[in-house]
């Protein structure tokens, strides 16, 4: 329920109560992952989406179900079952989902979707699967440990909750973690669903160019916090990259020694200039950065190898560049090339090929709780 805090923030403010449809596990294809979520208010308007469309009809059910007996219910979709053609998830893949009340006054939900909607880091932690009385119970837990609300139940409960919660907030995991009521975990006790707000992650765009703006663009759109270094103020500006969340006037890699990155950050080096890209890219290729590109021809990409190498990079990190950057579209134009790097940036992410899936048989999700999802199964039993 996280994914929606900017639009259930209003109703929170309005005191309009809601009930919110969260994805708690994929199995197979499906077209959302877990911690998507549809949530319905008193009046009957609905946000978000848990499907893409294929069983949204149902869930809004179990949501206006949810608001009149105030129960929390966990329900399957899958092909396999019956009734699949009559909700539509017709895709080859099962989700669960929790539907959860929740009142206007409700001051953990309230305080999550708050910081969620302020990019604050924190993680909500809900019974997913347990006894009636606990389920849909929540945690708030925040960075440093401390945690507001409660799970009910053994004392120990809500301290182990928290401690494993927060393990998966430092590392920006949404998903199920299974403990027992006695504090000790284990499977078979009490289900949890985690859902981790953390900031965005950072693109960092070396190089005021004309290619720059269009990726810009890109990296927004993918969820990146975007930032624009250049050394040349005349180039750096925001009448160039109005759509860019920060402007930076400086030298490259000066720049990158002293700014925060993470293991999410992505750093597209554009310039292909060596008086710029030899230092900068010195400096990133011993960054521990999720993704490191430099714009430049074949031949361009050659000299700068040889110029890092003659400065002390060395092979194992050369390894890690990424250049000429792009997967191959036959990209002309800036936007073109834009939506090159940004493909190649979501195949390094997700362990994608970059091969058309046409024919391929290759597995159209690479990620769902950790495993490559075998699509060519799916598109069989369909």
């Amino acid at each position: 329920m996280l994914d929606i805090a900017e639009e259930l923030n209003p109703w929170f403010e309005e005191g309009r109560d809601f009930a919110v449809a969260t994805v708690v596990a994929v199995d197979g294809s499906a077209p959302r992952s877990p911690g998507a979520a549809l949530a319905v208010d008193s009046h009957g308007a609905a946000i978000g989406s848990v499907s893409g469309g294929c069983v949204e009809g149902a869930v809004y059910d179990l949501c206006v179900q949810a608001l009149r007996d105030g129960r929390t219910v966990r329900e399957r979709f899958g092909y396999s079952d019956e009734d699949a053609f009559a909700v539509g998830l017709t895709c080859g893949g099962v989700i669960e989902v929790l539907v959860t009340p929740v009142r206007a006054d409700a001051p953990v939900f309230r305080a999550a979707l708050s910081a969620a909607g302020r990019g604050e880091a924190a993680a909500l932690a809900r019974v997913a699967r347990g006894q009636d009385e606990v389920l849909g119970r929540a945690l708030l837990v925040h960075p440093d440990g401390s945690y507001e609300g409660s799970l009910g139940g053994h004392p120990g409960l809500d301290r182990t909750a928290a401690a494993e919660t927060r393990a998966m907030l430092d590392t920006g995991r949404t998903g199920t973690v299974d403990i027992a009521e006695d504090g000790a975990r284990c499977p078979g006790g009490v289900t949890l669903f985690v859902e981790s707000s953390v900031p965005p992650p950072r693109m960092i765009v070396f190089g005021a160019v004309d290619f720059a703006r269009a990726l810009v663009r890109a990296g927004k759109f993918l969820g990146y916090h975007v930032t624009v270094c250049d050394a040349r103020p005349v180039f750096a500006t925001r009448a160039r990259f109005p759509a860019a969340d920060d402007l930076v006037v400086d030298w490259s890699h000066r720049y990158l020694r002293r700014t925060a990155t993470d293991e999410r950050t992505v750093l597209c080096v554009l310039t292909h200039d060596a008086k710029f890209d030899v230092p900068l890219l010195e400096t990133a290729l011993r960054l521990p950065v999720a993704f490191v590109g430099a714009m430049g021809s074949r031949r361009t990409h050659a000299e700068r190898n040889r110029r890092l190498r003659e400065v002390g990079v060395t092979n194992h990190e050369l390894a890690r560049l990424r250049s000429p950057i792009g997967l191959d579209l036959g990209a002309r134009t800036p936007e073109e090339t834009a939506l090159s790097i940004a493909a190649e940036i979501v195949a390094a992410r997700r362990g994608g090929t970059g091969v058309p899936l046409t024919g391929s048989g290759t597995p159209i999700h690479h990620d769902v709780d950790g495993k490559e999802v075998d699509e060519t199964r799916s598109r069989a039993a369909a």
